[in-house]
């Protein structure tokens, strides 16, 4: 049932249910927010969103419009100057408590508590100003530092971390003054069984919580002569970056990011589709193995090092049905410094091989035990897709007015399959494609699998192939990959493929992706127009299937001899060790 109610003296018309803040956005009127997140931390905590609504007889009151529903006949100003003195006055008191050495600040330009600020007037110095909470910044981890001096305990951090990852590993601590979010008896972040996929920095508001830097560690790297730079980018990255420059969200920006990353200073700059390509071939015969050979099954794919963390954690009972397969990151990392280095006649010692992802679990995975093909780390450094973007202003680079360039040979050749790993679904599509074809001996008539495509939180299918049926499921977010694999455990469901992504809708949503604010977040489908330039950027390339990849087949000719070859199984695959579980 519809309800029509009055916003600014303009009526608008929305069901039952709906909040003042939904009507609002949808008659084109924003409403200031800061902890209100879609379906996962709707608890009116900030009062930022306050408007003044009048229902029947009654005078008006101060209402939190995300969580207040909507009343037939309902009058609602939001712009009053009852309603902007409340918003100047909550912001001033959060302003009182908070951190306030912006110049330095990491999200400095880019804080939503920073530009509401400057939208309300609110002064560096405020009236509420005095006692401020005691807090220490927590650099245990190794991917994330919290700095809770900048912390506006929002809780949107602690509600991604608890609902959508399944991990808890944060909540607040004390009461009243003392409060703050951290974790259990005080625990540093890095003693717990967090799983570094730095999805409560994507979400949080503030400069409270961000990656930790290697800018300057790789730019020292590039002006040491005795060192050999290279860098390889991750598919999501090219559906990323270009928000850090202003760009829409879903822009492809893959070559002005390579002109880039040249004039950075990089010696090579390759393409981590490559090693997606060659993770397939891996992946692809050790599922055709285990299911002809009676092999551990479910096969449960490798890529995603946030996902590999949890199972360790929460699952260690089923390590083994995960692939051995190292992520395509560590696969071209390794190809690099054994390869290329040999090709080269580089040492592999005097090689620095930097990564950018869209994912802060990569730097935990980097220091991996087991990831050093050329008994040297296959990657040194993982940066994020933000970092990088940091880093292009930093040099001064003019980002929008670079040419397009493409990748150098021959590790930046790639097909479409290789592409869209960075959506959901991806890489289950991408080894399909290539397991289906080497199973039947035929070519696909089609190369598109839709069923595994989509943004949803768990998609199954089943195809057959050479008679058989062949059970298949995805599933992104990690509390979806709980719900999956306790069916699984309960004999609900049977599956011979699985593939799990930590992060909801995949890399493209990855922990180090350029942050955009709850106005966005809340009402746009992010994920959905990142994917869109993967699986547009495959469906136009000439070559779509990984065993297709011209590169793949000369590296596997000159040096792996086969998939599954004793020599790939050394430099290419990796173990795992079951971890305790630490948390609230």
């Amino acid at each position: 049932m519809d309800i029509t109610i009055k916003i600014n003296g303009f009526e608008v018309t929305a069901p039952r249910g709906t909040t003042i803040l939904q009507a609002a956005r949808m008659a084109h009127i924003d409403i200031p927010t800061l902890c209100y997140m879609k379906e996962i931390n709707e608890i009116g905590a900030c009062r930022l969103c306050v408007v003044e609504a009048k229902e029947g007889p009654r005078p008006a009151k101060l209402v939190a419009a995300c969580v207040y529903p909507i009343s037939n006949g309902m009058e609602v100003v939001t712009n009053s100057p009852k309603v902007i003195a409340a918003r100047k006055t909550n912001l001033e008191l959060l302003l009182s408590n908070h951190n306030r050495s912006c110049l330095s600040c990491v999200r400095s330009g880019r804080c939503e508590l920073q530009t509401l600020c400057r939208e309300y007037g609110v002064e560096n110095e405020g009236r509420f100003d005095g006692v401020k909470t005691p807090s220490e910044i927590d650099y245990s981890a190794v991917h994330l530092v919290r700095d809770n001096s900048k912390c506006i305990l929002c809780r949107r951090c602690v509600a991604v971390c608890e609902k959508h990852q399944d991990v808890a590993v944060i909540g607040a601590n004390e009461r009243g003054f003392k409060t703050n979010i951290g974790s259990a008896f005080d625990m540093g972040l890095g003693e717990t069984s967090c799983v570094a996929c730095g999805q409560c920095i994507n979400v949080c508001p503030t400069g409270a919580l961000h990656e930790k830097e290697s800018i300057d560690d790789v730019l020292a790297a590039i002006a040491d002569p005795t060192k050999y730079v290279v860098v390889q980018t991750a598919p999501a990255v090219r559906a990323a970056l270009g928000e850090c420059f202003g760009l829409p969200i879903g822009t492809n920006v893959e070559g002005k990011m390579v002109a880039a990353l040249r004039r950075l200073g990089f010696d090579r700059v390759f393409d981590t589709d490559f090693s997606a390509d060659l993770t397939i071939m891996e992946e692809a015969n050790e599922f055709i193995e285990r299911v002809q050979n009676g092999g551990k099954l479910p096969l449960i794919t490798s890529c995603s090092p946030g996902w590999i963390k949890y199972c360790e954690h929460y699952f260690p009972e089923m390590i083994d049905n995960l692939s051995s397969c190292k992520s395509p990151q560590q696969m071209l990392g390794a190809v690099i410094k054994t390869y290329f280095a040999e090709t080269m006649g580089i040492d592999p010692k005097n090689i620095v091989s930097v990564s950018v992802m869209p994912c802060t679990a990569k730097k935990f995975e980097i220091g991996r035990d087991d990831q050093n093909a050329a008994g040297v780390a296959d990657v040194d450094y993982a940066l994020t897709t933000r970092e990088l973007g940091r880093m292009i202003e930093k040099v001064g680079i003019r980002f929008l007015d670079l040419p397009d360039e493409e990748y150098d040979s021959p590790l930046g050749e790639d097909t479409g399959a290789a592409v869209i790993f960075g959506a959901t679904g991806g890489v289950m599509e991408a080894a399909l494609r290539t397991a289906v074809e080497t199973l039947t001996g035929k070519e696909l008539e089609s190369v598109d699998f839709h069923e595994v495509r989509g943004l949803a939180g768990i998609k199954e299918a089943t195809y057959n192939v050479n008679g058989m049926d062949v059970n298949v499921a995805v599933a992104s977010g990690l509390k979806n990959a709980h719900d999956l694999l306790m069916r699984v455990q309960n004999g609900e469901a049977n599956y011979h493929f699985i593939e799990i992504m930590a992060c909801p809708g995949g890399c493209i949503n990855g922990g180090g992706q350029p942050q955009q604010p709850a106005s966005v977040r809340n009402f746009e489908d992010i994920r959905a127009k990142r994917a869109k330039v993967l699986y547009d950027q495959d469906a136009a390339m000439p070559l779509r299937k990984s065993h297709e990849n011209p590169a793949i087949q000369k590296l596997y000719a000159e040096y792996f001899g086969k998939p599954g070859s004793h020599k790939a199984h050394e430099y290419l695959h990796t173990t795992y060790v079951k971890r305790s579980i630490n948390h609230n």
